[in-house]
């Protein structure tokens, strides 16, 4: 075999051949770089066993045994059930899975198997396996280790022999892998040398210690993305100057002094840092991130008053009608101390209003524009556009961001989002923008009482919303909708909806769903908004919506089936008002995860966003962490907060030395970004 090289293929290394190679390549692994890389996605730690003997019933418990026996059993009912003996060095336990008959082929007595599983009594004690992974035969070398690795496999590709295969070929491959992270930062966080970390991942001595391999990994991992994040950003800056504005203090003292209220702290430093950048030659791009009721609509107008009192016009766009016609019956209260009204521009507006409001807005007689896409289209011109707001900027496509930016002369960019993202998550999936955040709540908002309820309580709860309805208060009921059986849960919420109507006949009941043409759906928000629809019953499309100050309760059936950021965008629907407002989530059984009393303890958006993400990361497997839907395949949230901040702090001042990484000692980092990121090579063009 020729010298070992990097880019070698795996084929032809010892012990895989070509129909290995095609079974590695479906994991996505083609070269040595590749096989070295390819890190196990968990680990089982013999200290985290449970001895086979002190598996209690009721537990929920790992052990590693033995096959001992095998067969399968055929019920009454014609079910067939896979059974297993394992045994360890404390006794024995007997396994079975149900239905799974097919196993008979894969496990065989002599095997050393981890099952994870509920312990319960049928004959004795049986557990039910969770799921389960084959380590080996009882006399391999790689399965007596403390801590044994368990890698991505494949058909035809066991975990078994992916391990064998890489501790084979590991001291070789480590030998030749260069490390091209600074010295500095690899000090700063106590990390190992490159082939240290990878040694401890491949052959661990302690979960500890894989987690610092791990840990060193991620860095290389997140200091390619912040390298490409910021490039990006200093491109944007550079590569359209914006408009300079100047702080008059005419049109924004006049809104401070005339608000009946004083801002938050958050608000004061938001509209701070946005005038700072739009006092700046370099265009402003930011966000302002806050949770529902945290007033980001005022902060925004203080952005947009910025650029009228400079002679400009500012547009903000709503990805609903709804929500444009929200904002506009907002800031008209908000604007008339000050004589200014702004445009709406709406797709059902008629020719002849649209027309109107297209001249008014080309030849500068309105200056503050609000409206859905139909902003973007053609036949809108601005005379002079110096501010973009973009509400709920995730909802609209690139190009119709764009196309809206591209109105005016590199007009500043200011997008809101009222999803709370924990900022390590932030970091990431905004880290060309500048952030601004709102945390606390402006003075007049009512407080929401969230309460956890069976179905021992449904009647009971029913009756409260009757109650709260006929007293004069409005309620929202919310179904779930799941992609396996959508059409089922529509079905749910219409016989909901008839049930309430035929139960309830003094009361007025509205129904919406994804299923509805948009041009009903609106309808029917707005009959529930004008107070001519007491109880609506909806799915998740109310998820962002708009304020009806007079809805008090909102019942969520089934919240297990939701994650907790989505039903804390839901309970943001009530709770608009000084009133105070209800929020009860009624579970399917009197089982009651933790995670919903978590929900119900804290209504910090924030905080709850956090333990979505927690819980989303955490592996099912002896406590193995993954990464959760977060687009990595290393590094993992919260846990590498410290590392995901410190890596974009590098990754800024190696830019502002070197912006295209062009000098001797950062080419390296710009190959392998670019390895990582291919359609990062626009970015770093040189000139």
């Amino acid at each position: 075999m020729p010298q070992l090289r990097l880019d070698t293929p795996v084929k032809f290394l010892k012990g895989i051949g070509e129909k290995r190679a095609e079974a590695f390549e479906r994991l996505g692994v083609m070269s040595v770089q590749d096989l070295l890389f390819h890190i196990p996605h968990r680990y089982i730690d013999a200290s985290s066993v449970t001895p086979m003997a002190k598996a209690r019933v009721g537990d929920d418990v790992a052990c590693i045994g033995t096959v001992m026996s095998k067969g399968v059993l055929p019920t009454r009912k014609g079910l067939r059930i896979f059974h297993a003996v394992l045994k360890d060095d404390s006794g024995l336990l007997e396994c079975a899975w149900p239905g799974q008959s097919f196993l008979d082929r894969t496990i065989v007595p002599g095997q050393l198997l981890l099952v994870a599983g509920p312990i319960r009594f049928y004959h004795g004690r049986q557990m039910a396996p969770r799921e389960f992974i084959i380590l080996g035969d009882v006399d391999d070398p790689t399965s007596s280790g403390r801590v044994i690795p368990v890698y991505p496999a494949t058909e035809g590709l066991s975990h078994k022999q992916i391990r064998a295969i890489i501790n084979a070929h590991l001291d070789a491959m480590i030998a030749i892998v260069p490390d091209i992270l600074p010295e500095a930062l690899r000090e700063r966080f106590q990390l190992p040398v490159l082939r240290d970390a990878l040694l401890a991942l491949h052959r661990p001595t302690s979960s500890a210690d894989a987690d610092a391999g791990r840990r060193r990994l991620a860095v290389d991992e997140l200091l390619d993305l912040q390298l490409m994040l910021a490039r990006a950003r200093q491109l944007a800056r550079e590569g359209q100057r914006g408009t300079q504005f100047t702080v008059h203090k005419t049109l924004t003292t006049a809104l401070r002094e005339s608000l009946p209220w004083d801002l938050t702290t958050d608000q004061k430093q938001s509209v701070r840092e946005i005038f700072d950048d739009m006092t700046k030659k370099e265009r402003m791009h930011r966000l302002l991130m806050g949770d529902v009721g945290t007033g980001k609509t005022v902060v925004a107008l203080f952005a947009m008053l910025l650029a009228l009192e400079n002679g400009y016009q500012a547009a903000l766009m709503a990805p609903t009608e709804l929500l444009a016609e929200q904002h506009y019956r907002t800031l008209s209260k908000l604007l008339t101390p000050l004589g200014i009204l702004p445009e709406l521009l709406l797709g059902r507006l008629g020719a002849a209003d649209k027309n109107a409001a297209r001249a008014r807005i080309a030849d500068g007689t309105t200056r503050l524009v609000i409206g859905t896409h139909a902003l973007v289209q053609d036949h809108v011109a601005f005379q002079r556009l110096g501010l973009v707001v973009i509400d709920e900027q995730h909802r609209f496509g690139v190009e119709q961001r764009a196309a809206l930016m591209q109105k005016g002369d590199a007009p500043d960019v200011l997008l809101l989002t009222a999803t709370p993202i924990p900022r390590s998550l932030a970091l990431t999936r905004f880290g060309d923008l500048d952030m601004s955040i709102l945390r606390a709540k402006p003075p007049g908002r009512g407080t929401i009482r969230t309460a956890l309820r069976t179905p021992a309580h449904r009647n009971r709860v029913f009756e409260f919303v009757r109650k709260t309805v006929l007293a004069g208060g409005q309620a929202y009921i919310v179904l779930p909708v799941i992609e396996e059986s959508e059409r089922a849960d529509l079905r749910a919420a219409e016989t909901m909806a008839a049930q309430l109507k035929e139960k309830w006949p003094d009361v007025s009941v509205g129904i919406v769903h994804g299923k509805l043409k948009p041009a009903e759906r609106d309808t029917v928000m707005r009959a529930f908004r004008d107070g001519d629809v007491q109880v609506l019953v909806a799915t998740t499309v109310i998820e962002v919506g708009i304020d009806v100050s007079n809805a008090t309760v909102m019942v969520i059936e089934h919240p297990e089936r939701f994650g907790l950021a989505q039903l804390h965008q839901l309970r943001g629907r009530v709770g608009r008002g000084e009133k105070e407002s209800h929020c009860i989530l009624m579970a399917a059984s009197s089982n009651m995860p933790e995670r919903l009393r978590a929900f119900a303890l804290t209504d910090d958006g924030f905080k709850i966003a956090e333990l979505d993400l927690e819980e989303r990361g955490r592996g099912d497997l002896l406590g193995a962490r993954q990464s959760g839907g977060i687009d990595f395949k290393i590094a993992r949230f919260p846990d590498d907060t410290d590392l995901l901040a410190e890596a974009r702090a590098l990754a800024r001042s190696v830019l502002e030395a070197d912006p295209t990484l062009i000098k001797r000692e950062n080419k390296p980092l710009r190959e392998r970004a670019l390895a990582r990121y291919p359609r990062g090579e626009v970015l770093f063009r040189v000139g």
